[in-house]
């Protein structure tokens, strides 16, 4: 092409999108992860399959047939002897982590009959067990180890785009009845109700023939990519193209520019745009005449850049040399356990999966075991027991593996003096130089430091024995004293102690000196009352309170309690009255300015997806920066009296993408989506907002509805989206959300990718809004 040609021209010599390219089989399809790896060592032996034991307890070690699906996504698995047709599965994109030998609780404690390199551990996001494994040879293990990560990888390279080419391909697969790569009418119809989607006989029939162009009542080759370029159309992000494109249908940079004005990218510039061309723009000449096509344009409201969240936020971009009480801190409560707290089981995978999600307060309920060995588990229960090494053994190998900021040991001391003491000599020699012994400042010993000169550092939370100062104002230690230390959880659990041995009591309230001397910023003490005058600081004290007084001191006092937090740390945990592990609501606590707001990881909800979007930010490193005013110790600020409101957020609900089938085994079954819009803040600034529901739509929906909220305190607001299946009956099934702070959501037409129950990506599902935040 020669420079002379108008733009105009430029765009009839374009090719149509190869996006969706003929294909026979998924592996060959657009985006498919398998694309640049068939010839790979390793996924070739995967695709054979290779039978290994899954190992689940002391003697059950039975062998199954693993292989890798021609989708490159999912790994199929059979019995030996097989009963049954086999359904099992697990999909890529689900692994959280693959380690290599003894690594996992399961091998550690069923797998000694095996050698650590043909061993090795898939870990799962959510709540899904691991899968302990071991092959017949270290080179096989290997193989799996390899390939598994190279897939990641690849999955991880992907963009939203090859992983819709993808998904829909892999559902033209399945709908391919004959396999014998044509689709009658009625393999078109299966396949729409596969992928949500409950079209008009006619209007299906209609598209149908307006592909067939060989008029033979199939389609295949390129009528088969005709007819998923029409399923797949986004009218909206054509119209928007089209406004800013003109008649010829191609973005110069300087209008690609005026978009990005528009959307509220404040700091683009001319170079911006043009950049975003070289990345995202698919046809190599348009490229080179610094033009974008729709399909450029689509790529770059699918990828992150385009996406709700504020991609600078995606990085550790907070200042981090501030005093530990300057912070929200990502806590867990009863972090050992999987399940409940009545009979659930222990483990200390729980801690590394808390890790894992960037949690960095975990917590040890520690009691008195056999053979002079402390154990962890939930007292007066039947959760099942695990040994206190084991879990500091799990924090030594995985604290650091998400972030690199400090973790938070919080004791919940039962045991007795001597077993105290083993505890001490634990945490030492397995944490070695990890573990702060002294203070860091010998000049101000009680002054907190920051999480950047704590990183790679553990603290431990605990009792600490009464000081004295000598005549300098340095602590001397008194072995005879304890600290006002019973923490407001044991208090509360006073009645179940009483059915314990007077002496077990006794020993449970004494504190050895061992690990006294561990408790160095962090000792735990009881917030019974808060002083409205001002009180000598003490910021090495960790107040414990229950959700049910924090939430009292918040509405009661809530500018004393935001006072107090501006130098103390303070850690709020569920009541005891919660033995199903339910949360409560933790954006009460950080109103106030509480930072470790402790929660029951292992069980999903809303109270955790707050939880996973207040820490989104940030590097997702487990440490967020509390606004100004919960940081200064003059502070007037008062979560009941946030004064009048002073910005407006506007959400505008386009549409919905790809939702998920909630029900796979019911073919006819399609959701009828609406979306709510949540606003989480100080109670003045709570509220939700739904759209209408759209019927039997669950593929394209489309609402085209406004919703505002009027906000006070904005700094605190979290914003969660949230997709259900409307029910007339019963209540609404959960389809998918998402939530980040509002101070992290971009103006603009952005998409929201959204989560799971549990957390686990729902990709390709995405919202399509238009949001707007004004400042009064």
């Amino acid at each position: 092409m020669n420079r002379g040609l108008s733009r105009h021209n430029l765009v009839l010599t374009l090719p149509p999108s190869s996006l969706l390219g003929e294909a026979a089989f998924p592996m060959d399809c657009p985006g498919c992860p398998l694309k640049g790896l068939t010839e790979d060592e390793d996924v070739q032996a995967m695709l054979r399959g290779s039978r290994l034991l899954k190992i689940r307890s002391r003697t059950w070690h039975k062998e199954r047939l693993y292989r890798l699906q021609e989708d490159g996504l999912s790994v199929w698995f059979q019995r030996r002897i097989q009963h049954a047709p086999s359904k099992h599965i697990f999909f890529v994109q689900h692994i959280e982590a693959v380690r290599e030998g003894h690594q996992s609780e399961g091998l550690r404690r069923f797998g000694g009959a095996y050698a650590p390199a043909r061993c090795l551990t898939i870990a799962f996001k959510g709540r899904r067990k691991n899968l302990d494994l071991a092959a017949p040879t270290a080179e096989e293990a290997q193989c799996w180890v390899r390939g598994l990560a190279k897939l990641r990888e690849r999955l991880e390279a992907m963009s939203q785009r090859e992983r819709l080419d993808h998904w829909i391909w892999s559902y033209l697969h399945r709908a391919d009845s004959d396999q014998d790569s044509k689709m009658s009418f009625k393999e078109i119809k299966s396949l729409l109700r596969m992928v949500n989607v409950d079209m008009n006989d006619m209007y299906a029939y209609r598209l149908f023939k307006e592909c067939d162009h060989s008029n033979n009542e199939c389609l295949e080759g390129a009528e088969i990519e005709a007819f998923l370029r029409r399923l797949l159309r986004r009218p909206e992000l054509e119209e928007i193209f089209r406004r800013y494109s003109g008649e010829d249908r191609v973005l110069s940079a300087s209008e690609l520019l005026e978009f990005l004005e528009d959307q509220g990218e404040d700091s683009a510039t001319l170079a911006c745009a043009r950049q975003l061309i070289q990345t995202y723009e698919l046809n190599e000449t348009a490229k080179q005449h610094e033009l974008m096509t729709l399909d450029g344009f689509i790529m770059y409201l699918l990828s992150p850049e385009g996406a709700a969240l504020n991609m600078a936020h995606s990085c550790v971009f907070q200042d981090m040399g501030q005093p530990l009480a300057h912070y929200f801190i990502s806590s867990s409560h009863n972090t050992y356990l999987t399940d409940s707290q009545i009979g659930g089981p222990s483990s200390t995978e729980a801690y590394v999966r808390a890790f894992a999600q960037g949690c960095r307060c975990v917590e040890l309920d520690c009691w008195e075991g056999p053979g002079g060995e402390p154990l962890i588990y939930h007292g007066h229960t039947l959760t099942s027991k695990i040994l206190f090494r084991d879990v500091i053994q799990a924090v030594h190998d995985h604290a650091f593996t998400s972030s690199p900021y400090p973790v938070i040991l919080s004791l919940e001391n039962h045991c007795g003096l001597e077993q105290q003491a083993v505890m001490a000599h634990h945490l030492r020699s397995i944490l070695g130089d990890m573990l702060v012994t002294q203070a860091l400042d010998s000049h101000n010993p009680e002054e907190l430091p920051s999480p950047e000169q704590l990183k790679g550092r553990v603290l431990v939370k605990g009792k600490k024995l009464l000081t004295a100062r000598n005549e300098d104002g340095r602590m001397l230690l008194d072995g005879r004293m304890l600290l006002d230390g019973e923490e407001e959880e044991e208090e509360e659990e006073e009645t179940e102690e009483a059915l314990e041995a007077a002496e077990q009591r006794r020993r449970a309230k004494q504190i050895s000196p061992e690990l006294s001397a561990l408790a160095v910023y962090c000792c735990a003490s009881r917030l019974r009352t808060l002083d409205p005058r001002p009180s000598p600081p003490q910021p090495y004290k960790v107040g414990s309170l229950s959700e049910r007084k924090a939430r009292k001191f918040t509405r009661e006092a809530g500018n004393s309690f935001a006072r107090h937090n501006t130098q103390q740390l303070t850690r709020v945990y569920p009541m005891g009255l919660r033995m199903n592990s339910a949360n409560y609501n933790p954006q009460e606590m950080w109103n106030a300015g509480c930072q470790l707001v402790a929660l029951n990881f292992q069980t999903p909800g809303y109270e955790m997806d707050l939880n996973t979007g207040r820490f989104l930010i940030n590097g997702q490193c487990g440490y967020v920066l509390k606004p100004a005013y919960l940081r200064q110790l003059d502070t007037t600020f008062d979560p009941e009296c946030p004064g009048p409101p002073s910005t407006t957020l506007t959400v505008q609900v386009l549409t919905a993408q790809q939702l998920p089938k909630l029900n796979a085994e019911k073919p006819s079954s399609i959701v009828d989506p609406l979306v709510r819009v949540e606003v989480h803040g100080v109670p003045a600034d709570c509220a939700h907002k739904e759209t209408d529901y759209v019927l039997n739509n669950g593929f394209n929906p489309c609402w085209k509805q406004t919703l505002k909220f009027q906000l006070r305190v904005p700094e605190l607001v979290l914003v969660r989206f949230v997709v259900e299946d409307y029910d007339s009956t019963s209540p609404n099934d959960f389809v998918g959300q998402f939530t980040l702070p509002l101070n992290s959501l971009k103006q603009g037409y952005r998409h929201i990718h959204l989560l799971s129950k549990d957390g686990a990506s729902l990709s390709p599902a995405t919202l399509f809004v238009h949001i707007r935040i004004q400042n009064s």
